[in-house]
């Protein structure tokens, strides 16, 4: 096959097609970013920073458009999509601010005839291999910090939501980034392993499943280069006795169904300590009974379709699996209309009387799907935390900070909240542990992959 056809989850109709980028071009490509890229890193950072605040302007000038074609492409509500782009220029324009602190040169103790420092350079061609659930979210967390440190960018967006890197690299080039420093490419997972096998290629960023993470570790092989890989998430949170418990609640409902509940860092298990367990069920179950699936052009829709029929079924699956082994779904599917057999479109689920014999509680559940458990004590929580394959978020619910910061230190994740979840702060490193992979993204830590350091020794005789 020869072109990427994209459905939308809207209506099941296909949105457009393109065809895959020929060898021919993508060998251009890989050469035009490698000339690009060397007479990049030849411009002073302040000159980079300024063009790429450009670029960020451009894409701020087409956020209507762009968060439009979100929705049309994967779903999610048209009343949501516009904060992606508030996402996307937040983390850009952070990213920019600290370059200055977080390339600059490293000098050593000053001796007699000697001086001493590290630089850091550039890497030189990035590969950003991007998902669907968050498009621009994911994109520019190694897009922006690549291109200020003086790299050039090579985008493959998913098949799903092609436009969004055609719109980027139109609105980079709109703002004046020289040509080359940022192109895309249509491909198959076929093209992109053979593409990681390019001396042109210095570094992927990878953000997807477990697989995709596994393929590009594969196709990397004896390449020795640097990789970011952001793969799957199973997220949880604890409420303790202590919590505000309508914030809890409100927070934790959110981050279970926000994008269809499509999001890497998602809460998809909740411990709740057993002495409010009740109280927190119930105003969950009347909390999610006030969500609107429906149509996500409808300005009035708060849970949008999942990305395709074949994900939502297997969403069903992972939900049957649990209510076939004991747990209880404590919201009636029949009160969300659009929630049809064989649908895009999936009702939002509470479930209780689960354990982690259940794929909902021990997999990756892309979908609207939460499981609450009832715990005894901090330590239970804790543990029940830890039984997972996966390690990207994880929050508690309390007003002692103290307690916080002793659960969050025993708990194996990459980022830990105190009365927040699904959330992504750019100050902060963006990382994981166990199966959720390898690698930094973000803060001052994140330009270090995505450039080398280079020590300067001189001695004067």
């Amino acid at each position: 096959m020869n072109e990427l056809i994209t459905i939308s989850p809207i209506d099941g109709r296909e949105l457009l097609r393109r065809p895959y980028t020929s060898e021919t071009d993508i060998a251009r490509v890989l050469r035009t970013a490698r000339r690009a890229q060397h007479d990049w890193a030849r411009v002073p950072l302040a000159q980079r920073c300024a063009l790429v605040s450009a670029c960020v302007d451009a894409v701020v000038a087409r956020s209507d458009a762009m968060a439009q074609a979100i929705t049309q492409q994967m779903g999610r509500p048209i009343r949501y999509t516009p904060g992606e782009l508030r996402g996307f220029e937040d983390r850009a324009r952070h990213m920019v601010a600290i370059a200055p602190e977080a390339l600059a040169p490293i000098y050593t103790a000053k001796q007699d005839k000697l001086d001493r420092y590290i630089l850091r350079e550039p890497v030189g061609t990035v590969l950003t291999v991007a998902p669907w659930n968050y498009p621009l979210l994911t994109a520019v967390n190694s897009i922006v910090p690549a291109l200020v440190a003086g790299n050039s960018v090579i985008l493959k967006h998913s098949d799903q939501t092609p436009l969004c890197a055609e719109q980027l690299v139109e609105a980079f080039s709109a703002a004046g980034l020289p040509e080359g420093l940022f192109q895309y490419i249509h491909a198959t997972h076929d093209t992109i392993r053979q593409i990681i096998q390019s001396p042109y290629i210095d570094y992927v960023s990878f953000t997807g499943s477990v697989r995709g993470g596994t393929a590009i570790e594969e196709a990397a092989t004896g390449r020795f280069i640097g990789k970011g890989l952001e793969l799957g998430g199973n997220d949880p949170a604890y409420v303790r006795a202590d919590a505000d418990l309508g914030h809890a609640v409100d927070t934790l409902v959110d981050g279970a169904f926000f994008n269809s509940g499509q999001s890497c860092c998602g809460i998809q298990r909740i411990y709740v300590d057993q002495t409010i367990y009740q109280d927190f069920i119930d105003r969950a179950v009347a909390l999610t009974e006030t969500y609107v699936l429906d149509d996500p052009m409808n300005p009035n829709t708060t849970l949008g379709p999942v990305v395709r029929a074949k994900s939502a079924n297997e969403i069903r699956q992972i939900l049957d699996q649990a209510l076939n082994r004991g747990a209880r779904n404590l919201i009636d599917s029949d009160k969300f209309a659009r929630a049809q057999p064989g649908s895009t479109y999936v009702a939002p689920a509470l479930l209780t009387d689960v354990n982690h014999d259940m794929l909902v509680m021990n997999e990756e559940c892309f979908g609207p799907v939460v499981g609450i458990m009832a715990v005894p004590s901090d330590q239970r929580a804790i543990e029940l935390m830890n039984d997972s394959n996966y390690g990207l978020t994880a929050s508690v619910f309390t007003q002692d900070a103290d307690a916080a910061v002793r659960i969050g230190s025993q708990v194996q994740t990459g980022t830990f909240f105190m009365n927040r979840c699904d959330y992504l702060d750019p100050a902060l490193a963006w990382t994981g542990v166990k199966n959720t992979g390898h690698g930094i993204s973000l803060s001052t830590l994140g330009y270090q992959a995505l450039t080398r350091a280079k020590s300067f020794h001189l001695r004067q005789l």
